[in-house]
């Protein structure tokens, strides 16, 4: 790959997620500060679950068949940036919903065209392909530092943020390299769209288990995505959105070690190492304080790299192994519609009537507000459901040998 080739696809994923990085992770504290309650808030981040359920259906029938990846792209981030920024003028509950709805539903679909893009440049995706993903991440990271350094969390310049770069992504994508559809001329239904394909693989008893512990898992998930800011915030920690980004720094060492663990554990003991992490993370925000058990949070927050990469990298490193070749895609497809999609719209309403639950609200300037949880209670709700995971997916998934090339195939992913 050109130089210049490799500059402008790491722009292009360092654009992509700062811009998710940067509303995404302080939102829940914005929206508390203003007044809306869990339920509202936890229905703010299900909009993104929803996006993840329809976006597979535009770029499988649309963009992957009409138009050039890029363009598609720009035209999306445009229109992104008008309405996050409407979004970020919103101060009722409702309304913000259905207008943060039509932002989501413009972002997650770039983030198949981001990937058709970058793959579509490369001769060997294996070796070349990470190099240029990091970049997304340390994206992410950099917003937080920002954010965190402005501290600007319980405001609504983090969405503004988002908005400006949204506008310059859409903006920047007319200039990337020409992507065509791949999909032109050819016929696409609506089960290829949504892997209904994989349907079949749940006749074996352990990709059945797999499939709904990845469901089910997915529910005390949302807690983390949607509230762990707000709860670091009102604990007093300095710079929340800065010290979580540990969470991803963590995320890019664990992708390099994830090769020798995948060797000696194997599927079964790295997805439950993965599900292990999570119910250890929501006991140590349950037990930690903002004193002598700081390091409690700190610790909960470097769980990040355990809970995403030894679960979802694996997860999908297993479907890939489990799903015949052509039908691989279909199965991808499948578990992130059940993970991404269904199971965090579940848990965008969980975590939402729990943390209503144990709240406790005053009238501050005529508007009753929640101004503090019982968080120690709201934790160890998402702990104990992770548990119950851990021990239906221990006793019923039975991991297969696995095959010489597993290690290979870690590594690549």
């Amino acid at each position: 790959m050109e130089i210049r080739t490799r500059i402008e696809l790491s722009t292009m994923m360092f654009l992509q997620f700062f811009i998710w990085g940067a509303w995404a992770v302080t939102m829940g504290t914005y929206l508390n500060a203003i007044g809306f309650r869990g339920t509202d808030i936890g229905s703010a981040y299900s909009t993104t679950a929803w996006a993840a359920i329809v976006s597979p259906f535009f770029v499988g029938m649309v963009a992957d068949r009409f138009f050039s990846a890029e363009k598609v792209m720009g035209v999306l981030h445009l229109l992104g940036a008008v309405l996050m920024y409407w979004a970020s003028t919103i101060t009722e509950p409702g309304k913000f919903f259905w207008v943060l709805l039509g932002y989501a539903l413009c972002y997650m679909p770039t983030l198949a065209l981001v990937n058709a893009i970058a793959f579509h440049q490369m001769k060997d995706p294996g070796k070349e392909f990470p190099g240029i993903r990091v970049l997304g991440t340390l994206g992410w990271i950099v917003a937080g530092l920002i954010i965190g350094f402005l501290k600007i969390e319980p405001t609504a310049i983090p969405l503004k943020i988002a908005a400006g770069m949204s506008l310059a992504m859409g903006v920047y994508s007319f200039f990337l390299p020409n992507t065509p559809p791949k999909g032109k001329g050819k016929k696409v239904a609506v089960r290829d769209v949504l892997g209904l394909d994989a349907l079949g693989l749940m006749k074996d008893r352990s990709f059945a288990v797999f499939v709904a512990c990845s469901l089910l898992i997915c529910i005390p998930l949302a807690f983390y995505y949607n509230f762990t800011n707000l709860f670091l915030n009102e604990s007093g920690v300095a710079n929340a959105a800065g010290k979580m980004t540990m969470g991803q720094m963590s995320e890019v060492v664990f992708m390099l070690v994830m090769p020798f663990f995948f060797v000696r554990l194997g599927v079964k003991y790295m997805l439950l190492c993965g599900m292990v992490a999570w119910a250890a993370r929501y006991l140590l925000f349950a037990f930690g304080n903002n004193e002598a058990l700081v390091f409690m949070f700190y610790l909960g927050i470097l769980l990040h790299g355990i809970c995403y990469d030894f679960f979802f990298v694996v997860g999908q490193i297993y479907v890939d192994r489990e799903a015949p070749e052509e039908i691989r895609a279909n199965a991808q497809g499948f578990i992130a519609l059940i993970t991404y999609g269904a199971g965090m719209v579940v848990g965008a309403k969980v975590s939402g009537l729990m943390v209503d639950l144990f709240a406790e609200y005053e009238l501050v300037d005529g508007v009753e507000k929640a101004v503090g949880h019982q968080w120690t209670n709201i934790w160890v709700i998402p702990a104990i459901m992770a548990g119950v995971v851990i021990v239906f997916f221990a006793l019923l998934f039975r991991d297969k040998p696995a095959p010489e090339n597993a290690a290979a195939t870690a590594e690549t992913e």
